[in-house]
């Protein structure tokens, strides 16, 4: 993981993450271990959301947008 990120208004809190966490897909535990936090995902994508900004356009202390857009498919197929 890059360095320490400031926090962004679309970040959720404590409480906030404790109520959708559990509502995420487990991780694939047979491949390797994720290279980003969950909770680092979702606030990138919350990013996209409230900014409106391009998927290109996440600031380089998120994690990577080709990750961030690869979690977001995967996620609504998974429902």
């Amino acid at each position: 993981m890059s360095s320490p990120r400031r926090g962004y208004p679309s970040d959720l809190t404590d409480a906030q993450w404790a109520l959708i966490k559990a509502l995420l897909p487990e991780p694939n535990t047979d491949r390797r271990r994720e290279e980003h936090l969950r909770r680092e995902i979702v606030y990138a994508i919350l990013y996209v959301v409230r900014s409106g900004c391009p998927w290109r356009y996440l600031p380089a202390d998120l994690p990577p947008w080709q990750t961030v857009y690869w979690y977001v498919t995967r996620w609504e197929t998974q429902g």
